[in-house]
């Protein structure tokens, strides 16, 4: 274009300048947010809920983390439980932890699921269970690598995939989907309550969110560094389409679930279409009339949601003898059963007779070497 006479570059648009105030902004909220990041927090008192630290390789320091144990816990010293592992949403790491552990309690005071250990690890307020671009907080690396092998060396776990669930609220529900899509191998459950963020682009606000531009802004820089390839990199839908053939093999128990007011149903309605399409079996609920609350979704589903954590727990191996679900007959599975003998019921218990006797050591021992 014809240059006018004394033209000279035109100064910013309103719209640009505002951007650039706001990226601004951002940058410097996520560098107080990386600067301020809470590895350990305070505790929360709570029936049968514990405050628990450990030492992770990955953060290079000690992280926190709560675990309900049941009652059952201490009443049968020789037993094993499962683990469900519940990722929380945005907003701060100890919120709704007394909620979820007395949601959880209630349920297994009930007998509506067997009793099992409730671990809720310090994901903190905006880490988006990811690892964070610039290597700050390795939020994923420390739950997978660290955390799950110190509940297994801490407390009576059930210490295979058989015996752990993997749920999460929100920014957990999103995170459950990274994490269990990513390690099949580790969960026999993965739940999506509410689940984002999902889109593809994460500066684009759901329609009718409640995110500030300034706050996503800066969420965007501190997780994945302001970089769209790794945003999309780390997108539970990039995940779980790469990992599609190793989900439907391990044969997963997966479901989301969501309240029709949320501002995040379309993102999970694509999610639930990729499922599908990608040949992974699921249930997907929208329940009527409820919003963005994650008591509300639990308690929503009803009956449903103790139907899933049971149906997870009762997937079994390939081969009843390999009890630790490695794929072949062993000297793993030789250990469960001497550790667990004489114990009632329990994964060793292969017979069904509700006890781990000779019975068991004698089908592992027939079935040795075996590769299902």
């Amino acid at each position: 274009m014809e240059q006018m006479p004394h033209d000279r570059p035109r100064p910013a648009s309103r719209l640009s300048r505002r951007f650039l105030a706001l990226l601004a902004a951002a940058c410097a909220g996520a560098a107080t947010l990386g600067a301020h990041a809470q590895w350990t927090t305070q505790p929360v008192s709570a029936p049968g809920v514990e405050y628990r630290t450990f030492s992770s390789a990955a953060a290079g320091t000690t992280v926190s983390y709560h675990i309900f144990l049941p009652p059952a816990y201490a009443a049968q010293p020789s037993a094993r439980f499962p683990v469900l592992y519940w990722l929380h949403g945005s907003g701060g790491p100890t919120q709704g932890i007394a909620q979820v552990a007395g949601y959880f309690a209630s349920g297994m005071a009930q007998g509506r699921i067997p009793p099992m250990l409730v671990v809720i690890p310090n994901g903190m307020s905006y880490s988006m269970w990811c690892d964070s671009k610039d290597g700050v907080v390795p939020m994923e690396t420390v739950v997978i690598d660290d955390l799950i092998p110190h509940i297994d060396a801490t407390f009576r776990t059930i210490p295979q995939r058989s015996g752990r669930i993997l749920d999460g609220f929100s920014m957990g529900g999103a995170g459950t989907a990274r994490l269990g899509f990513r390690r099949p191998d580790l969960f026999a459950g993965v739940s999506m309550l509410g689940a984002g963020p999902l889109q593809d682009d994460f500066l684009e606000e759901p329609l009718g969110g409640s995110t500030s531009e300034q706050l996503r802004l800066a969420i965007y820089e501190m997780v994945w560094g302001s970089d769209p390839r790794y945003y999309l990199a780390q997108n539970p839908k990039t995940i779980v389409t790469d990992r599609a053939e190793a989900v439907i093999a391990a044969q997963i128990r997966v479901r989301q679930g969501i309240g029709s007011l949320d501002a995040l149903v379309p993102m999970n309605e694509e999610f639930s279409a990729l499922l599908k399409a990608l040949g992974i079996a699921h249930d997907f609920t929208v329940l009527t009339g409820l919003g963005h609350n994650a008591g509300a979704v639990l308690n929503g589903l009803g009956q449903a949601n103790w139907d899933f954590y049971n149906a997870a727990l009762a997937i079994p191996c390939r081969l009843a003898a390999d009890i630790d679900c490695s794929g072949a007959v062993d000297a793993a599975d030789l250990s469960l059963v001497l550790a667990s003998w004489g114990e009632s019921d329990g994964p060793a218990d292969l017979d069904g007779n509700g006890f781990v006797d000779a019975a068991d050591l004698t089908q592992v021992l027939s079935k040795w070497g075996t590769v299902p």
